[in-house]
């Protein structure tokens, strides 16, 4: 079969009715200013999608930093790669504070959270080395181990007796290679929202020999006392050898970093093949970082505001009878029952007439007859958002569980 003929047989459920979902179920245009409500199709929804934790997208000192930014270098600067022509003081200065934050040595900006850790994996690890992971890692880290020229070993999410078992298979293997292992999991999973179990792999290292890697995309300003993300909400963050981090969720930008031990941080520098030979992160992105990471440290009120409403909506929730499944942190699942037609109908259902706008999770990203809502609550929602949610999400639980969106034109074209 021909290369591009074969990409039209293998286009999973959605993409089979791309000319129905593409726009509105996959694919849509929220429009205006990021805010709890938004446009959509030309009605405002309140929205529940958007990773803007702590709601520094528009905050007004945000908008008036990057626009200051944005005037004094434009787009452009710096040109060139940070090793050949793209360094600035700038720069060094949001690589040490961000360290100093999370508690480690150096840290070393990244130009793209997926594409930064892919890079950092590859450049940690050769074939004599193990990798563990845990299971419902992020299709990044996945990514990743997709190029990894040496063994993989992975376990069920946060089981620890499979973890220790893995952990023994690694060792006697790299005994025999003289290889390294680097176990892999995330401070909290975008999905489910429940943190990793770094406390409990962490009590390992005394008996096993590895190095852990965590991808705190999801925790990094919204965990533990300071923000500094889900190994200070559990206590170890001293046992975090390498420290990732997304700009994208709590900071609202775009850009990454990573933190360890200085020696290990030097090396990345010199071998991630992604940032050696990419343009560096432009100067009003760099600027603008640095005015939300000094926004996180000094305004405790925008994690204590996100927080008011995580517990309102999460506890109200509950209440009503709703499974929101094992979460501990903002990320709110709302797991219900129902086929692919249903959740494309319930979703346009939402929207239209309930003007409620959040991500409908489905197969093959969860098991056949799972439909998760996932709900991302920010510091700028109100109570009263929370309450016109849970409202609408009893309506439609009720739609679906009578059948009513089984009979929608709109199932029945998913062949459902």
């Amino acid at each position: 079969m021909d290369i591009f003929e074969k990409l039209n047989t293998n286009l999973g459920p959605l993409g089979k009715h791309s000319e129905l979902s593409e726009g509105y179920f996959m694919f849509p245009k929220l429009e205006g200013e990021i805010a709890p409500r938004m446009k959509f199709k030309g009605k405002e929804v309140l929205t529940w999608s958007l990773n803007n934790y702590l709601g520094l997208a528009n905050h007004p000192e945000i908008r008036k930093a990057d626009e200051e930014a944005a005037k004094r270098w434009g787009a452009a600067y710096p040109m060139g790669a940070r090793m050949m022509s793209g360094n600035t003081d700038l720069h060094e200065q949001l690589e040490n504070e961000l360290a100093e934050f999370v508690g480690k040595e150096k840290s070393y900006l990244l130009n793209y959270g997926y594409q930064g850790i892919m890079s950092a994996i590859d450049a940690l690890v050769d074939r004599k080395d193990v990798i563990v992971y845990d299971s419902e890692c992020h299709a990044c880290i996945i990514d990743a181990l997709r190029m990894h020229i040496g063994k993989r070993f992975v376990y069920p999410h946060n089981d620890m007796d499979s973890f220790e078992k893995q952990l023994q298979r690694a060792t006697k293997l790299t005994n025999e290679t003289g290889g390294g292992i680097l176990v892999i999991t995330e401070g909290v999973f975008g999905m489910t929202g429940n943190m990793g179990n770094l406390k409990g792999i962490v009590s390992l290292k005394e008996k096993y020999q590895f190095r852990l890697l965590v991808d705190d995309a999801h925790g990094f300003g919204t965990m533990g006392a300071t923000g500094a993300g889900a190994g200070e909400a559990q206590g170890v963050q001293d046992g975090i050898d390498l420290y990732f981090s997304t700009f994208a969720k709590s900071m609202a930008s775009i850009g990454a970093f990573i933190a360890g031990d200085e020696k290990i941080i030097h090396y990345l520098k010199y071998n991630m093949r992604s940032q050696i030979f990419a343009k560096s992160l432009p100067m009003l992105l760099v600027e603008g970082a640095l005015k939300r990471l000094e926004l996180l440290r000094n305004r405790p009120e925008l994690k204590e505001n996100l927080w008011k409403v995580v517990n309102a909506l999460q506890n109200g929730l509950k209440e009503k009878g709703f499974n929101i499944g094992t979460t501990t942190s903002p990320v709110t699942p709302v797991v219900l029952n129902g086929t692919i037609g249903e959740a494309a109908t319930l979703s346009k259902d939402l929207r239209e007439n309930y003007n409620i706008f959040c991500s409908v999770v489905i197969y093959p990203v969860v098991p056949k007859g799972m439909i998760i809502l996932r709900l991302i609550p920010t510091a700028v929602h109100t109570l009263e958002d929370v309450r016109e949610t849970i409202a609408a999400f009893e309506a439609v639980k009720d739609k679906l569980t009578s059948g009513f969106y089984k009979k929608s034109a709109l199932a029945v074209s998913f062949g459902e």
